[in-house]
């Protein structure tokens, strides 16, 4: 089986689970790579389980189809350089989510997906990134005290993981049915 090819903003799509081995033929390059995008696209036609990481790498999914992989609205509002966005929502694979996925950004750039955030992180979280997290998320530090004991990754509410790219810092985001 080929290698993947390597996604700045989504480093592991495998280990996320939205890059899966298949043994499907991608609709856009009409070749059985191996593995198969699991996650959301947004497009006209029904595409999930049906594009490759190499189209969606090199772009030719997002323009055969005219398609988008992630939001673009969270990373515009952040005020993410366009180039930045566009890798983001049309050459790197999203993510599922609850509701819509929200792609955090810091230091001016995107964020690095990183998939659930793993409950033993969440129960070791403080600080500043805890504090700044549930100003985001509008909760009160007894309402997270109640809530991680409860937690689990890939559950709901869900939390996501990203990194910054530059700072290295982690971020959240939390997503509900």
């Amino acid at each position: 089986m080929a290698m993947i090819p390597e996604f700045r903003y989504h480093p592991n799509p495998i280990a996320t689970g939205n890059i899966q081995p298949s043994d499907i033929v991608c609709l856009c390059c009409g070749q059985n790579r191996g593995y198969i995008y699991t996650a959301s696209v947004y497009a006209r036609e029904e595409l999930r389980d049906a594009i490759c990481p190499f189209c969606i790498a090199d772009g030719s999914a997002a323009e055969k189809f005219n398609a988008m992989f992630s939001d673009n609205s969270p990373l515009i509002e952040a005020g993410v350089p366009e180039q930045i966005v566009d890798e983001v929502t049309k050459r790197t694979p999203g993510y599922v989510s609850w509701q819509q996925e929200v792609w955090l950004a810091c230091c001016g750039d995107a964020c690095k997906f990183h998939g659930d955030a793993p409950k033993v992180e969440m129960r070791e979280l403080d600080g500043e990134t805890l504090e700044q997290f549930l100003f985001e998320i509008e909760w009160s530090a007894s309402e997270w005290k109640d809530f991680v004991p409860h937690y689990e990754a890939g559950g709901n509410p869900a939390i996501y993981k990203f990194v910054c790219r530059h700072c290295k810092r982690p971020r959240y985001g939390m997503d509900f049915t």
